[in-house]
């Protein structure tokens, strides 16, 4: 058994809190959000001190001890201290041991996206073997295919004629894109993100996948050949796509498309008024609140 004690916090406030909770005997300390708010970050590769990282407006501490661990004195000093937020619902949790990896795994699925393309997770036989199935499991990189941005790209590739395609996946992520877009007939994919675990997550996956070694490229985004390709998929967030969108009408040829993700539905016009500029926009396809716009580039 052990005992989990979570805590609501202003960004501002966890460092400092953190370090006493160590000091109290907590044994690892984990950041959730509290308010479902997705954090832009320019640029990820920031240095190590907590200091420096992006946090969410309402933070949890997600604090474990150890089952023996006496925590009244901790708890009466937490429901003193000013910083912490609704200290009439801090309480201990009583947890079981267990294999986490294992039992989390458990719970992922086979998922369907359209027709015939599936995610089954690598410890699970595809439920139809003949369709297109792409074998990943959740990691540090975003992108397994439960996410509504995610799958509203998913679903649009498995529906797109990209046989002998070239494809830039803008934000790769674990690769899921770059995996499906090869699955279902491109012959070129360069996978980008600004996050090295992105770069590595995709790599594995399409070894994983057993793609052709050449036929999905990584890099860093200030690496990308500036080439023009037939279909740029960016599964983001709304402000990145707005700073990219002169950049994305560079690398898309003349008729080419331009797929757009990760953006919510009330951020769908103002993206709209910057990219037709370039690219004449259909109209959003919307799933949970999430949209996709798609362009093709005017010559």
């Amino acid at each position: 058994m052990w005992q989990q004690l979570k805590i609501q916090l202003e960004p501002g406030d966890c460092a400092i809190l953190e370090q006493q909770l160590l000091e109290a005997g907590a044994l690892a300390i984990s950041y959730l959000d509290a308010g479902d708010q997705p954090i832009y970050i320019d640029h990820p590769r920031y240095n190590a001190e907590l200091s420096s990282k992006p946090l969410w407006e309402n933070t949890c501490l997600l604090c474990l001890f150890d089952k023996g661990k006496d925590l009244e004195l901790l708890l009466g000093k937490l429901k003193k201290n000013p910083v912490v937020k609704n200290t009439k619902d801090l309480s201990v949790e009583k947890i079981e041991d267990q294999e986490w990896e294992r039992c989390w795994m458990k719970d992922f699925l086979p998922l369907q996206f359209g027709k015939n393309l599936w995610i089954c997770p690598t410890s699970q036989t595809p439920p139809y073997p003949e369709a297109t199935n792409i074998m990943l499991d959740p990691g540090l990189a975003f992108g397994s295919g439960s996410h509504p941005s995610t799958s509203l790209c998913l679903r649009w590739l498995e529906q797109a004629f990209l046989k002998n395609t070239e494809v830039i996946d803008y934000g790769c992520g674990s690769g899921v894109l770059s995996i499906a877009a090869v699955l279902l007939g491109a012959n070129k994919v360069r996978a980008v993100d600004n996050d090295l675990q992105a770069i590595a997550a995709t790599k594995d996956n399409s070894f994983q996948n057993s793609i052709p070694e050449g036929i999905i490229t990584t890099c860093l985004p200030e690496d990308l050949p500036e080439e023009q390709v037939d279909i740029l998929i960016s599964n983001i967030l709304a402000e990145p796509l707005l700073d990219l969108a002169v950049t994305f009408s560079r690398l898309v040829k003349p008729g080419g498309k331009v797929v757009l993700s990760g953006l919510l539905e009330n951020q769908v016009t103002r993206l709209i008024s910057c990219y037709k500029q370039w690219f004449d926009i259909s109209e959003a396809v919307v799933d949970n609140g999430w949209g996709l716009l798609t362009g093709i580039r005017k010559a």
